[in-house]
């Protein structure tokens, strides 16, 4: 009786690792949803001297202008999923991703940084700012939300923990056989 507890455990810790360690379950992408400020998506790389530039601008202007916008960033040279999200959305968009900073605001979108872009920027910050929260462009709300590489690991997850418990099972049963 001892055993089967333990057998138990094992088929219950089985069952439930998979899950742990494969689902991912939906993609979570920032909106700002509910706010009343304009989102500014920033895709940029890290030590990228013009991605610094830019969040440099931003941090200075929000004193004037930070009640307007909220920047939701995304570093994409080391982070493979927010590579490919940004290549998702300037597919989307029906552009391309030509490299970073790659800036989005409403219906527009800025591939790299200049000052002679500040003007425009803040324009469409206000512009979008004016707009009723619920009609403002969002490229993000476009996208897909699930994630497809999550529903293959979870397949995965299911495939693995239905062999391993067959296998913990068939050796219950031989153990078993084998004592009497």
């Amino acid at each position: 009786m001892k055993k089967m507890k333990y057998v138990i455990l094992l088929l219950l810790a089985v069952v439930v690792f998979p899950f742990s360690v494969f689902a991912e379950g939906e993609e979570v992408i920032a909106t700002n949803e509910g706010s009343k400020k304009v989102n500014v998506y920033l895709f940029r790389g890290e030590g990228c001297p013009h991605c610094q530039e830019a969040e440099e601008w931003f941090k200075s202007i929000e004193g004037e202008y930070g009640e307007y916008f909220q920047i939701i960033d995304y570093e994409t040279w080391n982070d493979e999923d927010n590579a490919a999200l940004m290549q998702d959305v300037a597919e989307a968009r029906g552009e391309e991703a030509e490299g970073v900073p790659y800036i989005i605001i409403g219906n527009k979108s800025w591939n790299g940084f200049a000052e002679s872009y500040e003007g425009e920027i803040i324009d469409q910050i206000k512009a979008e700012f004016a707009k009723n929260p619920e009609d403002r462009y969002d490229i993000m709300t476009l996208l897909p939300k699930s994630n497809k590489k999550a529903k293959k690991d979870d397949t995965a997850g299911i495939i693995i923990s239905f062999l391993v418990i067959a296998g913990i099972i068939f050796g219950v049963y031989k153990a078993r056989q084998a004592a009497n």
